[in-house]
């Protein structure tokens, strides 16, 4: 029998933990909830859960910081994390993608709409630890999708599991333009009305982290971003 999918859910409020964890259940996932930043961590530590859903205003420690934790924590650098919180700023939303979050979810919120973020996290999750024969080197990036491996000049990369897919989506189009429209629906499994700042957030983190080989990510203004294998 197939194993169901754990969530972890950091929620210091009762009744929002108690609704997510009916909502999450009722569609067949474990959940266990932590009701502070030290506790996520330790639970984290101990249970290995498939998906993080992380409030940001939670006592010890806050969200930004466990997320931060996280993502320095080379076994939990490819959990995928769901901020869900009553900051609803951009300057916070930016903030969260670029402590590691994969995706910013606002309070009030559709536990429906939470429901499938979920589906969607953990599916381009599976996707990306799949295993496959294939290697793919273009410039100065090799790609051993084997041991889901990212390498820019024989240095290794820390990538989340959207960043890398996000990569690879980009490097499979080489050359064509991909709208942030389309990168929303391939990469995060989302229509157009969700807010398109996070491609660009997602983008800018991954341009960072690949260095001399950033330039390879072109923005084609007022439209989108393409791949080229010369920069």
């Amino acid at each position: 029998m197939k194993l169901s999918k754990h969530i972890l859910v950091v929620e210091d409020e009762p009744d929002t933990a108690e609704l997510l964890e009916f909502h999450l259940e009722n569609a067949g996932y474990k959940v266990t909830i932590a009701e502070d930043g030290y506790e996520a961590l330790k639970k984290i530590h101990k249970l290995r859960p498939d998906l993080l859903i992380l409030d940001l205003m939670i006592p010890e420690i806050d969200g930004f910081e466990v997320c931060r934790l996280i993502r320095k924590d080379p076994a939990n650098e490819s959990l995928p994390v769901m901020m869900c919180t009553a900051k609803s700023d951009e300057t916070s939303k930016i903030q969260g993608l670029d402590f590691g979050a994969d995706d910013y979810v606002t309070k009030p919120f559709s536990p429906r709409e939470v429901v499938l973020r979920v589906k969607n996290l953990l599916k381009r999750s599976d996707s990306v630890n799949r295993t496959d024969i294939e290697r793919l080197s273009i410039g100065k990036i090799t790609i051993d999708k084997n041991s889901y491996e990212v390498s820019v000049e024989g240095e290794l990369l820390e990538l989340t599991a959207t960043e890398y897919k996000l990569l690879i989506l980009l490097i499979e189009r080489k050359g064509r333009v991909q709208s942030r429209d389309i990168l929303l629906r391939d990469v995060w499994g989302y229509e157009s009305n969700i807010d398109t700042r996070t491609v660009d957030t997602h983008v800018r983190r991954l341009r960072t982290k690949l260095n001399g080989a950033s330039d390879n990510i072109v923005t084609v203004r007022g439209f989108g971003y393409k791949f080229l294998q010369e920069a």
